[in-house]
């Protein structure tokens, strides 16, 4: 045989299995214009120009990445259908005296057409959408962009050098199911798996003690701090229980569903019990998969989008004045005196004045929580990192000066406050010295230092100064450290009512006026770091609505290969149902009850793992400086209805063509 026959027999095949070959093509082109775009944006110099940039381009170069790894993984997945379900075809192929080499052959110019095509279409449409897709994260930065369009020959190149040895692999791996596969192997094929599975109860029972254990560890945890240590088991624990749940679980209930008489015969719910039944071990599987991808959506898109409307509030906690100088000192009235002085020569050659001023002395430490005492040995090699947290001290005259309180301490008492963390005792100990916690009162300590911050916080005031110079000499002692007289830190923060640009330029005033004080510390200007700061925001949110309409479209696929799937292998057994006596709208209503379990069950355990999961996300979120609970909670709410009314729109979509398989014709709608 030719090679040119081949071609027209794998042509004559995409054809004429267009319905489960277009699914897969498309998702091809998806994949390759996701892919180069990425690419693109990661490459691109009026991005790399702009400031932030190149911040914005390493989140890009980690997309390239998770883009690439989930292209290969998805597209075997979705090939998978295609090889099972042409299987009894390749076997007929064989005993009809078409050897395996001839059909591997067919393989090859079938997975080279939909390679070529997919890879054509993929990056024509990835050139064409890649200066639109700059000019809307350009947007997005509020940024001006130039309207040069070109194209990036060498991305071109790695694009097609990578999805060829995807497509390469994918041959591989369908030409090795080929030649280990015997005739009737291949026959049989298609149907592998009809044997009805026995209910698994100890999986099932597992399945719903790690479901508990990654839902307890989720609206347990009390810090940020457990939270990302915590995150990546409960996610593993909430995978594995989901899979055990719908592979076992699911079968264990349909088995007892049967036991129910008064249920199960009824000709709606005895049709779909038992279709479910019959292969529920491998549809677990699939709805298991669905069901994932929609809970990486559904916490994805809500936290992405929560950061990038929050940016201001994140950018305003981490900066909480416009201008902000932070000093180690030993003497803290001459370094507010040089601070103000140096402060107040800029802001006059400016014509400015400064606005809502904060100031006020601290001292700060880490330490390793235990109890109520905090210590201060570093050498602990038996304490977990959840247990390390930040001590902020200040005097209690500066706290009442913020506050505008008049709280009174006696020696030995402290006022409290906690950052991301739960403290359950009515005393702490810090170096020695004891104090017990008159009253634990609302954060008040406005440090960008301490939002941007991985560890908790704890903010203690104490009667006098002393107490902290005393504390700072015990610190000295436990580390063996050389007192350098830099123990004290003085915060002094203002606003400015001006521009951006003059308030960077009051920045620059300022670091000059200082270094000749032999200034020890560190000026922060929220303006000169707006950029960067929204360039990673920005870049985070663009990322999650990339994977997310990745995790979509490979959410949307499994479904519609599963309904074409299971059409095509319910289609015989629903008409030997109708030759025994069932009429047509029967069979139409256990099709809908059958269908509505099965795809609306993903969508409802999804929602449950969010909701769950909201907890741990939320305290995840502070490690970004975002501590607004009702705009998450809005903003979760929100991404609930889009993706259960676009879910639904694929459910009715699939469900038709479910039935028009089923039935053996087209039709409009299912009732």
């Amino acid at each position: 045989m030719k090679w040119g026959l081949y071609l027209r027999l794998a042509g004559t095949n995409i054809k004429n299995s267009k319905k489960i070959y277009l699914p897969y093509i498309l998702t091809g082109i998806c994949m390759i214009m996701i892919y180069y775009i990425m690419s693109f944006l990661a490459a691109d110099a009026d991005i790399n120009a702009m400031p932030g940039g190149d911040s914005l381009q390493q989140i890009m170069w980690l997309g390239i990445c998770i883009i690439g790894i989930f292209s290969c993984l998805f597209l075997f997945y979705t090939n998978s259908f295609i090889i099972k379900r042409r299987k009894r075809e390749f076997g007929l192929y064989n005993i009809l005296g078409m050897e395996k080499r001839h059909i591997g052959k067919i393989l090859f110019c079938e997975n080279s057409i939909i390679a070529l095509l997919s890879l054509a279409l993929g990056l024509l449409t990835g050139v064409l959408f890649s200066k639109l897709t700059q000019l809307f994260l350009l947007r997005l930065m509020n940024e001006a962009a130039s309207f040069h369009f070109y194209i990036e020959w060498e991305l071109v190149l790695n694009t097609i050098c990578v999805f060829a040895a995807i497509f390469a692999l994918i041959l591989l791996s369908s030409l090795y199911q080929l030649w280990k596969a015997k005739p009737v192997d291949l026959l049989q094929g298609s149907v592998v798996g009809e044997k009805e599975p026995r209910a698994n109860w100890i999986m099932a029972v597992l399945g719903i003690v790690l479901l508990g254990a990654g839902y307890w560890l989720a609206i347990s945890v009390e810090d940020a701090l457990s939270a990302l240590v915590l995150f990546f088991v409960a996610v593993i624990l909430v995978i594995l229980g989901t899979y055990c749940c719908f592979i076992s679980g699911s079968v264990a209930l349909l088995k007892l569903l049967k036991k129910n008489k008064r249920y199960y015969y009824k000709s709606k719910h005895f049709i779909s019990v038992s279709s479910m039944t019959y292969r529920m071990k491998r549809n677990g599987a699939g709805l298991a998969n669905i069901c994932i991808l929609s809970t990486m959506v559904l916490v994805m898109l809500s936290s992405v989008t929560c950061l990038y409307i929050g940016a201001e509030d994140a950018l305003r906690n981490r900066y909480p004045r416009d201008i902000v100088i932070d000093t180690y000192t030993s003497m803290p009235d001459d370094a507010m005196l040089f601070v103000k002085e140096d402060v107040q020569t800029v802001l006059e050659e400016k014509g400015l004045e400064a606005e809502d001023v904060l100031e006020y002395r601290y001292y700060s430490l880490v330490a390793y929580q235990s109890g109520a005492n905090m210590l201060l040995d570093s050498g602990l090699g038996d304490v977990v990192s959840t247990q390390i947290c930040s001590i902020y001290l200040l005097p209690l005259e500066d706290y009442n000066a913020i506050t505008g309180s008049t709280q009174h301490l006696d020696k030995g008492q402290a006022l409290l406050s906690v950052n991301r963390m739960q403290y359950h005792y009515d005393t702490v100990c810090i170096g020695g010295q004891s104090y017990q916690i008159k009253e634990k009162v609302p954060n008040f300590f406005e440090n960008g230092n301490a939002t941007s911050e991985i560890l908790c916080s704890l903010y203690i005031v104490v009667p006098e100064l002393a107490d902290i110079e005393t504390l700072h000499s015990e610190v000295m002692r436990v580390s063996n450290d050389v007192d350098d007289g830099h123990f004290l830190r003085y915060f002094y923060g203002f606003n400015l009512d001006c521009a951006q640009e003059q308030q960077q330029d009051v920045y620059a005033g300022i670091r000059e006026q200082l270094k000749y004080r032999h200034f020890t510390g560190s000026v922060e200007c929220i303006a000169q770091e707006r950029s960067d700061f929204f360039s990673l925001y920005t870049g985070l949110f663009f990322l999650g609505i990339i994977l997310g309409l990745a995790f979509i479209l490979a959410t949307v696929l499994i479904m519609y290969y599963k309904q074409i799937t299971e059409g095509y292998e319910d289609q015989s057994r629903f008409d030997i149902m109708q030759k025994v006596g069932l009429t047509k709208q029967q069979i139409r209503k256990s099709i809908d009850s059958q269908i509505l379990t099965v795809f609306f069950l993903p969508l409802l355990t999804a929602v449950v793992h969010t909701m769950f999961a909201f907890p741990m996300v939320e305290k995840l979120l502070l490690l970004f400086g975002l501590d607004n609970t009702r705009l998450f909670l809005l903003v979760t709410a929100l991404s609930f209805v889009v993706f259960a009314l676009f879910y639904s729109i694929v459910y009715f979509i699939t469900s038709r063509n479910y039935y028009s398989i089923v039935s053996g014709k087209n039709v409009r709608r299912v009732v």
